[in-house]
């Protein structure tokens, strides 16, 4: 049954009401991360069913956004994929997410502008929830999977663009993914390599960032992944990388491996 026009309207204006300029600014609190998962799950749901929320953004709602700052209630790392809108496939709206996009959504080749962007959406944006989401069908993954099966049997070959070097970056993630499928298709590692690339870019965002390390440590921070079906609509969410603590537990190690502030050297 479709909810009625009166249902719908209700829905909205219980919407705005959450918020003290009617949209998502610096005035509202921040979002827990369960809460902002939730949000992200049911707004999946709403896309799926053909339901999504009827806003209206106009004047208004731009003009709250540039005086009281965007307050964003999560972090969604995705493709560039044109098939991926993030905002529509979440339903939600401008001042919502943070979002962050390149091809395979991968952290392999774009360390400085990916993390530093991550790093200040947890930072000054005191966003909760980081969302890395892959997709069904991705051409990248695809082809970094064609590019190292293909190599693996050629001994390599040079990289000569830039396009190149990041399908050789996502290499790994194939390899991996092929590893774990042993005698599968071409077809069939690509599609398993889109999980291996979410858990991978979760492992790099974690590794090249200490601060972002120390608030997922802490709790502040949850980071998660997930896969959207492209045909279906439907978001799969993966929870945390299988090896996250592995990682998190990189400065403990380096903590024990550097010597004391009193050592001395030569023993002195």
């Amino acid at each position: 049954m479709e909810p009625s026009t009166e249902a719908t309207e209700a829905a909205v204006a219980k919407e705005k009401t959450l918020h003290k300029h009617g949209i998502r600014t610096q005035a509202d609190a921040s979002v827990p991360a369960e809460e902002a998962l939730e949000k992200l799950m049911a707004g999946n749901s709403r896309y799926v069913e053909g339901k999504p929320m009827e806003r209206s953004f106009g004047a208004d709602s731009r003009a709250a956004l540039a005086q009281y700052g965007q307050n964003p209630f999560a972090t969604i790392i995705g493709c560039a994929d044109s098939r991926c809108p993030l905002e529509i496939l979440f339903d939600v709206q401008p001042g919502d997410v943070f979002v962050l996009r390149n091809a395979g959504n991968t952290c392999t080749h774009a360390e400085g502008s990916l993390v530093g962007s991550v790093e200040y959406s947890v930072g000054h944006l005191h966003t909760h929830l980081v969302l890395v989401l892959g997709h069904t069908k991705c051409g990248a993954i695809a082809g970094a999977t064609s590019l190292a099966l293909s190599q693996s049997s050629s001994g390599g070959s040079e990289k000569s663009s830039s396009l190149d070097k990041l399908l050789t970056g996502l290499g790994p993630v194939a390899l991996q993914a092929k590893a774990e499928l042993p005698g599968a298709t071409m077809e069939e590692v690509a599609a398993h390599a889109v999980k291996v690339n979410v858990f991978h870019t979760i492992e790099r965002l974690l590794t090249y960032s200490k601060p972002i390390r120390e608030k997922v440590s802490s709790g502040e921070v949850v980071i998660q992944g997930a896969i959207y079906d492209i045909v279906s609509g439907a978001v799969e969410f993966l929870g945390p990388c299988p090896r996250q603590a592995l990682v998190l537990d990189m400065d403990t190690c380096l903590a024990k491996e550097e010597p004391s502030s009193g050592a001395k050297a030569g023993g002195a």
